[in-house]
């Protein structure tokens, strides 16, 4: 015997109903992305995207690569420069051994204002700003340079003098090819004489440009008009629906006898579910065929005056996706970056709330944040990248594809097959998650790059 006087809680709990949650999942997140794209229901499993012809253009970067503690250039990666798209592969290589490694430091001037330009740089890594004097002796601010990028290839072609100084911003490593390499290969190389002849000419369209519309305006009397059609593509690009995929496995035995008051079946789906969503907005963002962040054009490409993201680098962001912009996205950690650059500086950002939650805005385009945005490098000094978006089809900017319908659809682009029980009384479900995303037009995606979040202030 005891001397409780009465019954103790852990024997009363034998009778008692437990009230329970359904499993939690911390992997589980908002979302923004994927609730933010207008979806259109593809009715055949392709999407083509038929546009007026443009010039073909690369993504306006030499890349590099270290070998032995030396950078060099990546040979095929050369053909960004217009004379050399057909060049031989051999050519290409020994043009890449000629360049010449160098390094600077913070405000050094790696090419000087009206100094004849007989060399081409390529930036390997760092950041160094473009500066030329205004028309009324003022400093300007040009563009801020980033890793793979070059300079000045007119300059270099017709040894002119430099139209623009570039100062470091950071310390850095760049490689640097003189005129007289290109000039010993164009001897040898009558194709690559026309093509560096042509270019330094000023011949042919510019890269990236539409096929011009011969149009006639403001004139009077009766002239004769101009006769003109529109160039459409000859290959348009063509979106095939991607998916990903996961068979889910039960056993009879908890599904028979485990069933209530929760269905096992659903809830080991509705989790296989998420996780399946999740990995989606990851693969739009960085598929390396149609991930949003590889799809972004030359032109569209934003590097940060100071590293931090400030108001200053995501009005340049603007001034680029300027048609109807609709969305920031970035990472949890660079909006915060931004608003620690906002605080500082005086300008807090407006908050608007979308999708049910509360979002940092800035000229008035909701930042949405995602986890999926992805860190280059390691530590403190990893960067991260921020986009901007315009959403629409009729607005001719960025959409999601999904299928119109399939078999056992339980959401929409989302099937849960069952694929029958096995000798072991294992119930097994296909589940799959069919996608894809297309950008309309190339002004409608710009990214902030090597964006750091690891600068804080001291207010105190």
């Amino acid at each position: 015997m005891n001397d409780r006087l009465s019954l103790a809680p852990d024997a009363a709990r034998q009778l008692a109903t437990t009230t329970k949650t359904t499993p939690q999942m911390r992997g589980i997140t908002p979302r923004y992305l994927l609730r933010a794209l207008p979806w259109v229901d593809v009715e055949s499993g392709v999407y083509r995207v038929n546009r007026r012809r443009t010039f073909i253009l690369g993504d306006d970067r030499i890349s590099c690569y270290s070998e032995g503690g030396a950078h060099r250039v990546v040979p095929e990666d050369l053909r960004e420069l217009p004379f050399l798209r057909e060049a031989d592969a051999a050519l290409l290589a020994e043009l890449a051994g000629s360049f010449e490694q160098t390094t600077f430091e913070p405000g050094q001037i790696i090419g000087a204002e009206g100094e004849t330009c007989d060399r081409l740089t390529v930036i390997v890594s760092g950041r160094a700003e473009k500066r030329v004097t205004g028309r009324y002796g003022e400093d300007a601010l040009l563009e801020v340079m980033g890793d793979g990028q070059f300079f000045c290839l007119d300059s270099w072609t017709r040894c002119q003098p430099l139209p623009f100084r570039v100062k470091a911003v950071t310390s850095g490593v760049a490689l640097t090819v003189g005129l007289d390499a290109l000039n010993a290969l164009a001897e040898r190389d009558a194709s690559l004489r026309a093509a560096l002849d042509a270019h330094i000419a000023g011949e042919g369209p510019r890269p990236g440009a539409e096929v011009p519309v011969d149009l006639a305006s403001g004139h009077t009397g009766e002239p004769e008009l101009p006769g003109t059609y529109v160039e459409y593509e000859d290959t348009p690009r063509e979106y095939h629906m991607s998916l990903a995929q996961t068979v889910l496995r039960v056993h009879t035995r908890v599904s028979d006898l485990y069933n209530a008051p929760m269905d096992q079946t659903r809830v080991q789906a509705d989790l296989t579910i998420q996780a399946l969503r999740e990995r989606q907005e990851a693969m739009i963002l960085h598929h390396p065929e149609f991930g949003l962040f590889n799809n972004v054009a030359p032109g569209m490409r934003v590097q940060p005056r100071t590293g931090a993201p400030t108001p200053d680098d995501l009005d340049e962001l603007l001034s680029r996706v300027w048609k109807q912009p609709s969305y920031f996205v970035a990472h949890p950690k660079a909006i915060a970056a931004f608003g620690r650059e906002c605080t500082r500086r005086g300008v807090p950002p407006v908050i608007d709330t979308r999708f049910g939650s509360p979002l940092i805005t800035w000229r008035g385009v909701p930042m949405l944040p995602s986890d999926k945005v992805r860190f280059q490098g390691a530590g403190g000094a990893a960067t991260t990248e921020i986009l901007l978006m315009r959403v629409g089809e009729a607005e001719q900017g960025v959409i999601g594809l999904r299928p119109a319908g399939v078999p056992d659809e339980v959401e929409p682009g989302l099937s849960m097959r069952n694929m029958g029980t096995d000798q072991k009384a294992i119930t097994s479900y296909l589940l799959t998650a069919y996608f894809n995303a297309a950008v309309l037009v190339e002004d409608a995606l710009a990214v902030l790059q090597n964006v750091e979040v690891s600068k804080y202030h001291d207010y105190s």
